[in-house]
């Protein structure tokens, strides 16, 4: 038993530290793969009800995707250059700015210092010499090199035609290859789930995104902020990344805000609108259209994309959940993992029941 566990564990850690070294090849993949179950119910639909060839209508959905993908950079990349070229004096700015907010808490820490002075201890007198390594830049941390984005972008569109062209052919090679009428019936009855969830997902997500976004592009349009298309687009990408993506936009819109309005008031209505909107989002429109599809509680989302972020960075983080949807599906149809299939999912109304029973005695 112990052996097994500790070769479990060799394994485990051996599959992380490749998915680690080795994101600049997992990574155009994985996006690839999850765009192939948003976009297969198209094809086949096309093909049983148009009757047009798999790559006909694939080459056809990959070239809107380009394009639609090309005219959204080409609209936003100078505003957002524009944006990025003045970050370090907005930086400044808004240090200033917080500066004045954050006044009662100086006392505080000038007596912290003090009391550090007091009890550190006098060394020889000879200045010690700090060594700074230089990290990666945040613009490199975040998006890479346009060399690598582009050929990334690429890798991803020529491999989900290929997926989308060859149909169910996969699907078909698993059910040949599996063994007993009932490995194939559960290898198809995981794959029609992994792709009807995410499928779902994908595209109700993308429906309450860009309908955030038109609507924060609005509010940011009356409140006399700059670039309001800029800002809406950045809520309506990085609100598919859970916890994190509304806590960075947060961040960046309290920064934007400071250094556009001299008022510190008006500016905080701008992270503010943002916080209000996302709340009614997520708690009251999210709830009524998402439902329950994907099974998944919050403790579980939150692990997951924090994990994904520290492997591949924001790629990971938007491609978590997904994943831990896929994952989810898959133990609860193996024995032997539907334990951990549990932990993932949500608490059902007979475990609050037998939870709040013994309190309530």
């Amino acid at each position: 038993m112990r052996h097994s566990l500790s070769l479990a564990i060799l394994a485990l850690l051996a599959v992380v530290y490749t998915l680690y070294f080795g994101r600049a090849f997992f990574i155009p993949i994985f996006f690839a793969f999850e765009l192939n179950f948003l976009l297969s119910p198209a094809i086949r639909w096309t093909r049983r009800v148009l009757h047009l060839p798999a790559a006909l209508t694939a080459g056809v959905l990959i070239l809107a995707l380009a394009g639609g993908l090309g005219l959204g950079v080409y609209e936003l990349a100078a505003p957002a250059q524009g944006w990025l070229t003045s970050a370090p004096a907005t930086l400044k700015q808004a240090g200033d700015k917080l500066h004045k907010i954050m006044k009662p808490m100086e006392q505080v820490s000038r007596t912290a210092e003090q009391m550090d002075k007091v009890t550190s201890v006098s060394g020889s007198g000879t200045p010690t010499r700090t060594v700074v390594v230089a990290g990666p830049s945040l613009g490199s941390r975040f998006f890479g090199t346009t060399q690598s984005i582009i050929g990334a972008l690429l890798e991803v569109l020529v491999l989900l035609f290929f997926l989308l062209a060859a149909g169910d052919l996969f699907l078909q090679k698993t059910i040949k290859v599996a063994t007993g009428a009932a490995s194939q019936r559960t290898a198809i009855e995981v794959a029609r789930q992994i792709e009807a969830s995410i499928s779902r997902y994908l595209v109700t997500s993308a429906l309450l995104n860009l309908a955030e976004g038109a609507v924060f592009t609005g509010i940011m349009y009356l409140l006399k902020m700059p670039n309001p298309f800029l800002w809406g687009a950045l809520v309506t990408c990085l609100e598919f990344i859970p916890y994190i993506g509304a806590l960075t936009l947060v961040a960046i819109l309290t920064i934007a805000s400071l250094t556009v309005f001299d008022n510190v008031g008006h500016a905080l209505i701008v992270p503010g609108s943002f916080v209000a909107l996302n709340l009614i989002q997520g708690n009251l429109i999210g709830p009524m259209v998402m439902g329950h599809r994907l099974s998944l509680n919050p403790v579980a989302i939150f692990i997951g994309v924090a994990f994904w972020w520290e492997i591949w960075g924001i790629a990971g983080a938007f491609i978590a959940v997904p994943m831990l949807a896929s994952l989810k599906i898959v133990c609860d149809h193996v024995e032997w993992l539907s334990g951990v299939g549990e932990f993932l999912g949500q608490r059902d109304a007979d475990e609050r029941r037998i939870a709040v029973r013994p309190a309530t005695t």
